[in-house]
């Protein structure tokens, strides 16, 4: 009897120290997430007015001081959102507000599935909801008093909408069809579920260009003289099939400008902004083309979507055997709860656990970027057109030229601008 309560005991005081470590490990990565902000913007504010040799002639002083004080609106912006979403969290996980949460859903219906499919949306719904200033703060308030908003409220609602909707339904589509496997199949749910989200990427991928799309843009045919005519003769020097060259009405939305590919298989489409017809000439768009048809030729994109299908089935085993093991709650000093419950503590630990990986993932971007880069110079004889263009770019975006070289370590997908301009005209 004594052995029995001696352990009784020792397992009861592990619950306290487990939550100690947790919230000592959530508020050392939140902190890390905010130096890191912080750190990059005191970089820009002291190195941000300086002109790079390579932008000499194409950018002055009271640009670059717009860039900088677009970067600390903007940091200003994020700053509030992230300590505001990290309190949130904090309250939801460490205060109670989880299992309050967890008693008010489960058992409303009677159905595991249709209990899930409430818990997830209900959760997705309430931080989409929390948002809503944040994001008309960006948009109505930075972009546009930086000259990039060109949005109506009454667009930026229907969109608003649009999203909401059509991402509560597949959320709900998803998780209830996941929900459905694991009660189905309770000793190999992890694979089926796997198998679900993976099939729905690839039908998402395929699907989105002509059924999701063309709910928020309107694409027509590239109008600017031979251009369409020249992106095809460089896809085919490069050995992409090309259905479709569009252009987007991006500018109702945004004076920011972009380029995409969308499809997958042999067949491709692409997609220019019509703010970048604005900003750059044929041979420069070609050569940001030229850099897109690199990532395709290289496999980027092919060998991201294995190593994130790989990387899912892991994580969708280690959390079958987590959850089986049942004492999740007790990471945060709770007696039990729900299946639901346990999913949300398993993802917010995993979403600890993972934070330090960030920068192994933004190497890999950055490694892919630099290939692509090179893809490009090789196809179209030098880097000169793709340089140029990124100049462009960086002086129409108010792109921050002086990343904290530490922030830019981890968490930036691409090189330095500054760094990759420079080493695309070496290649000259």
């Amino acid at each position: 009897m004594a052995c029995l309560l001696s352990t009784h005991a020792s397992e009861s005081a592990k619950m306290p120290v487990m939550l100690t470590i947790l919230i000592i490990l959530f508020v050392a990565i939140s902190g890390c997430e905010i130096l890191l902000e912080q750190l990059n913007l005191r970089h820009q504010q002291r190195h941000g007015r300086t002109i790079p040799p390579e932008f000499a002639g194409t950018l002055d002083q009271d640009h670059l001081g717009r860039a900088v004080d677009y970067a600390l609106a903007k940091g200003r912006v994020a700053l509030s959102e992230e300590l505001f979403g990290k309190a949130v969290l904090a309250l939801f996980i460490f205060a109670g507000l989880l299992p309050r949460y967890d008693r008010l859903i489960v058992g409303v219906s009677g159905s595991f599935v249709v209990d899930g499919v409430l818990f997830v949306t209900g959760l997705v719904l309430a931080t989409t909801l929390l948002g809503i200033p944040f994001s008309l703060w960006k948009t109505f308030g930075v972009e546009a008093r930086f000259g990039f908003n060109t949005t109506t409220l009454r667009l930026w609602c229907s969109d608003f909408v649009k999203s909401l909707l059509l991402g509560l339904v597949l959320l709900a589509l998803l998780s209830g069809g996941a929900l459905a496997l694991i009660r189905w199949s309770p000793l190999y749910w992890w694979l089926w579920v796997w198998g679900l989200f993976a099939v729905t990427m690839l039908l998402l991928m395929y699907l989105s260009p002509w059924l999701i799309e063309p709910l928020f843009f309107k694409f027509k045919p590239v109008t600017r003289g031979d251009l369409e005519v020249a992106i095809n003769a460089l896809m085919t020097r490069a050995g992409l099939q090309v259905e479709r060259v569009s252009q987007v009405d991006a500018s109702r939305r945004s004076r920011h400008s972009n380029a995409y590919f969308t499809g997958i298989g042999k067949v491709k489409r692409i997609v220019l902004f019509d703010t970048l017809l604005e900003q750059l000439d044929d041979a420069e768009i070609l050569a940001v083309l030229a850099h897109e048809v690199g990532h395709w030729k290289k496999k980027h994109i092919f060998k991201r979507l294995l190593w994130t299908e790989l990387l899912a089935l892991i994580v969708c085993y280690a959390g079958y055997r987590l959850l089986d093991w049942g004492r999740l709650p007790e990471l945060l000093g709770l007696d039990g709860g729900s299946f639901y419950l346990q999913v949300v503590i398993l993802l917010f630990v995993a979403g600890l656990l993972a934070f330090p990986f960030t920068p192994v993932s933004s190497w890999r971007s950055r490694r892919d970027e630099k290939q692509a880069d090179d893809f490009a110079c090789a196809l179209l004889g030098d880097g000169e057109a793709l340089a140029s263009g990124l100049i462009k770019l960086s002086a129409e975006n108010l792109a921050n030229l002086h990343p904290h070289p530490c922030y830019a370590w981890f968490y930036s997908s691409h090189p330095p601008i500054v760094a990759r301009v420079r080493r695309l005209r070496r290649s000259r």
